[in-house]
């Protein structure tokens, strides 16, 4: 059974049956169909649905993002922004996948031409998660689509009613467009259904975004079958601040890449480190600016903060900031629920967190900072690194080379400077370590599931 439960008041807003196997039977034998016709079909034709794509993510921006603010509890503003960078996304391969997909001439010393050819790989199953459900199921859509690969979509079971709206919009532009429409279907499976469809030969890739206990098991399961896999996994992103001569602006970029959706992103700044002549002056201006946010009531434009997405999420995320203060964290401002209905957590400052707490290799998935004090770049490069994931990191300083040269050294798959975090279509997604493998998103994601075909021709004898 997949449950929208709205995380602002507790109450069950919808019910959705899980597929039975008789329809994921279906669904995988008309996406096998569906492939074979979409390989076939005209680049232009498929740039032209995406295009389309875009357009009705626009024209349906309002309607889709409440329906997200219902099923996650994401503020109506940010709902809305992550559909405005679909909609980029679909566009962007709209736009360039005719470049990216163009065969490349390989001049050999054998002889004769060689051209590698990108071709289609087949059906592939995508697993989705709950925090940005349009978003990420864009940046694994849209470039296997123009690729000519059709997708089996599998979304979070908080978020039913967004995939299926999301499912509609994408079918429609396939069909006006003179496509299949079975070249993208969205099913509402159990995770025994999902390994089973993982196994079964007509799937020929699979791309997963989740936790690492998720993206284990997927793998393992592919890996028996001898699937591609591509996988998004949890972060536990440094923010480095190495100088600062306005250390307010700082502050404030360090309160949003905590709070935004309610700090419930893979990439989100977690672990923030500052060098010792900011730290105390940083740390007093962070706590009390993160003091100041009132989480409130997501479908209210003035919200920035809303509640965690579940009762589940809200209670281990205030476990871990239990435990860690047992274990002799200090909590600065928050480290409480918030009063009332609904699922939310005050924004919360720890500090005095050692490497022999749990916290310490966690992942905090909310509104939740820890900060550490590091005695020089050496160090705070050490602090950085000194975690299982490795998906993305910032760096913040007046210094350009010094900024520069301590990027260089960050264990991650994305360094920003002077940002944090933060996503377009255009740059490629991914990290390294406990934070999986595989990118989305530029030119490289149209790559992940495309056949580099050779074509060799032979010299004339």
């Amino acid at each position: 059974m997949f449950a929208v439960t709205n995380p602002a008041t507790g109450r069950e807003e919808s019910r959705y049956a899980t597929a039975t196997d008789a329809e994921i039977e279906q669904i995988l034998a008309s996406s096998e169909t569906a492939a074979r016709e979409l390989a076939g079909s005209e680049l232009d034709r498929r740039c032209a649905a995406l295009g389309r794509i875009a357009e009705l993510h626009d024209e349906r921006r309002d309607e889709l993002a409440m329906l997200v603010t219902t099923e996650v509890g994401k503020p109506i503003r940010q709902a809305r922004g992550e559909l405005g960078l679909v909609a980029s996304i679909y566009r962007y391969y709209a736009e360039r996948s005719t470049q990216f997909l163009a065969d490349d001439e390989i001049t050999t010393g054998a002889g004769g031409s060689a051209v590698v050819r990108k071709v289609p790989v087949g059906p592939l199953l995508g697993i989705m998660p709950w925090n940005f459900p349009y978003y990420q199921a864009a940046r694994f859509a849209a470039p296997n689509l123009a690729a000519g690969n059709t997708i089996v979509l599998k979304p979070a079971p908080q978020c039913p009613s967004s995939a299926l709206a999301q499912d509609a919009i994408i079918r429609q532009a396939l069909s006006e467009s003179g496509l299949p429409v079975d070249g993208f279907q969205t099913v509402l499976a159990g995770n025994e259904q999902i390994a089973t469809m993982i196994a079964d030969p007509r799937v020929r890739g699979v791309s997963l975004t989740g936790s690492e206990r998720a993206g284990a098991a997927v793998a393992a399961i592919a890996g028996r079958h001898l699937k591609k896999v591509v996988l998004e996994l949890g972060g536990s992103d440094p923010f480095v601040v190495l100088d600062a001569a306005d250390l307010d602006r700082v502050v404030k970029r360090a309160v949003h890449a905590r709070l935004a959706n309610a700090g419930q992103a893979c990439n989100a700044a977690k672990r923030f480190i500052v060098l010792d002549d900011l730290y105390d002056e940083f740390v007093d201006r962070f706590a009390t600016a993160m003091g100041r946010i009132e989480p409130g009531d997501p479908t209210l434009d003035s919200t920035f903060l809303g509640p965690l997405s579940s009762k589940d999420a809200r209670d281990t995320l205030a476990d871990q900031v239990d435990r860690a203060v047992a274990q002799g964290a200090r909590v600065l401002t928050g480290g409480r629920r918030t009063d009332g209905p609904g699922y939310g957590y005050r924004p919360t400052v720890l500090t005095g967190v050692t490497a022999e707490m749990d916290v310490f290799n966690q992942e905090l998935f909310g509104p939740v900072a820890v900060v550490h004090r590091a005695t020089d770049e050496d160090d705070a490069v050490a602090l950085a690194n000194a975690t299982p994931f490795g998906l993305g990191a910032s760096v913040h300083s007046d210094d350009p080379e010094r900024a520069a040269r301590v990027a260089d050294r960050l264990d991650a798959g994305m360094v920003s400077i002077n940002e944090s975090g933060g996503s377009s279509a255009d740059l490629p997604f991914g990290g390294v370590k406990r934070s999986g493998f595989g990118r989305e998103l530029g030119s490289y994601g149209i790559s992940e599931f495309v056949n580099h075909k050779l074509v060799r021709t032979a010299p004339a004898r």
